[in-house]
């Protein structure tokens, strides 16, 4: 069995059955094998090349490095909130095109007072969308160094793991799966201090069925983006242009049904421009050699994780563009970047960029003081950047 270790993956699969294994090989010895055969294999890759989901994968180690946590109703956020208490850790979002890796401690939220439900009512805010905000919150991440924004709605999985590394340190982790098993969040404790709060954490959440089998939902095909003939554009165009705050067009999306790539096409007059895909390139670039303040947003339909600051050193590697800084680090695969857009929303300039299949990677925004217009060279850079 030994010489397994140099064969190709099908034909070690198939030797295995005729060593005496019954039935085909486990989910569990197929990776074991792949990882044989490419040790540096990333997971989210191998999950791909064995036809299964990257939390499928990772529950085949549920009894020796992975213990999966409860994930139901409000456990994810009650999970989030104790990770407060965490210390020091490396936060990691990702979409299919795009990673942003921030180490930083995250910020707590203070107490709100008793009247805040009718401080919030004088100010319009309708209970429901009061609820629904604060079922998101999961007690701080708002700004600071670990910045992020929840829809915990689509949290379906939970793990812990503890996992040896090559240098014989355990590296633990908290990962968070949607329904479909894709990664949302992935939290790693750097505080020796942690260590305990993490221990005691996956006690507290330890789910009672520990079985490595884990139940994933197919992936719905996506829906059919809506004819542009079907969009009252005039109208659509004029909310554009009465928004006061670049944060009602998530609902004006809603409002007119319409996706967010889409939008870009059917915009007023002046308020976009086209890029060339690798403009994202020249954008980190200059705002390194600038050292201009800049906001990334990179998000997965269940979370948005956001860096506010300086960048220092950009570098490419096979069809990807890096930010490879000390505490914060961001990978855009660019060579999957269909378009760029620079936008105009309610006095404010961002620049997007889409994937080939219509899905928006990354966006970024200039820092500025709430109430402050953005700054100049924010805005002077965006409008250098290559059009497409």
């Amino acid at each position: 069995m030994k010489r397994l270790r140099t064969l190709p993956l099908a034909i070690a699969g198939a030797l295995l059955v005729l060593a005496g294994h019954a039935g085909a090989a486990t989910l569990a010895e197929r990776w074991g094998q792949l990882r044989t055969e490419q040790p540096k294999v990333m997971i989210r890759d191998a999950a791909r090349t064995l036809g299964v989901s990257e939390a499928e994968l990772l529950a085949t180690g549920i009894g020796s490095t992975v213990t999966r946590l409860r994930s139901d109703g409000n456990d994810p956020r009650e999970i989030m909130r104790r990770a407060l208490d965490l210390g020091t850790v490396l936060a990691l979002t990702r979409n299919e095109n795009g990673v942003i890796e921030r180490t930083g401690v995250a910020t707590k939220v203070k107490p709100q007072p008793d009247d805040d439900k009718e401080v919030a009512k004088d100010a319009g805010v309708k209970d429901e969308e009061r609820e629904a905000r604060q079922r998101n919150i999961a007690g701080g991440y708002l700004g600071g160094e670990i910045d992020l924004r929840f829809t915990f709605s689509k949290w379906k999985h939970a793990f812990a793991v503890a996992q040896p590394g090559f240098d014989g340190v355990v590296k633990r982790s908290l990962q968070f799966f949607d329904e479909n098993g894709a990664a949302i969040h992935k939290i790693y404790p750097k505080d020796a201090a942690g260590v305990a709060v993490f221990d005691k954490l996956v006690a507290d959440f330890r789910h009672p069925d520990q079985n490595a089998a884990l139940k994933v939902a197919a992936r719905a095909p996506k829906a059919p983006e809506l004819a542009d003939s079907k969009v009252d554009v005039k109208e659509f165009q004029q909310a554009w242009n009465e928004m006061s705050d670049v944060h009602q067009f998530n609902r004006l999306l809603t409002e007119f049904k319409i996706t967010r790539e889409q939008a870009m096409r059917l915009a007023p007059a002046g308020m976009v421009q086209r890029l060339k895909p690798e403009a994202v390139r020249t954008l980190l670039d200059e705002a390194a050699r600038q050292q201009l303040p800049l906001m990334s947003f990179l998000g997965n339909g269940a979370l948005i994780q956001i860096f506010s600051g300086k960048i220092t050193k950009t570098a490419a590697s096979a069809g990807w563009y890096n930010v490879l800084d000390p505490a914060f680090n961001l990978h855009l695969r660019d060579s999957a970047f269909k378009s760029g857009w620079v936008v105009r929303r309610a006095g404010v300039t961002s620049v997007e960029f889409y994937d080939t299949e219509g899905e928006q990677v990354v966006s970024f925004f200039g820092v500025r003081e709430r109430g402050q217009p953005q700054p100049k060279s924010w805005v002077d850079l965006t409008a250098a950047l290559p059009k497409g």
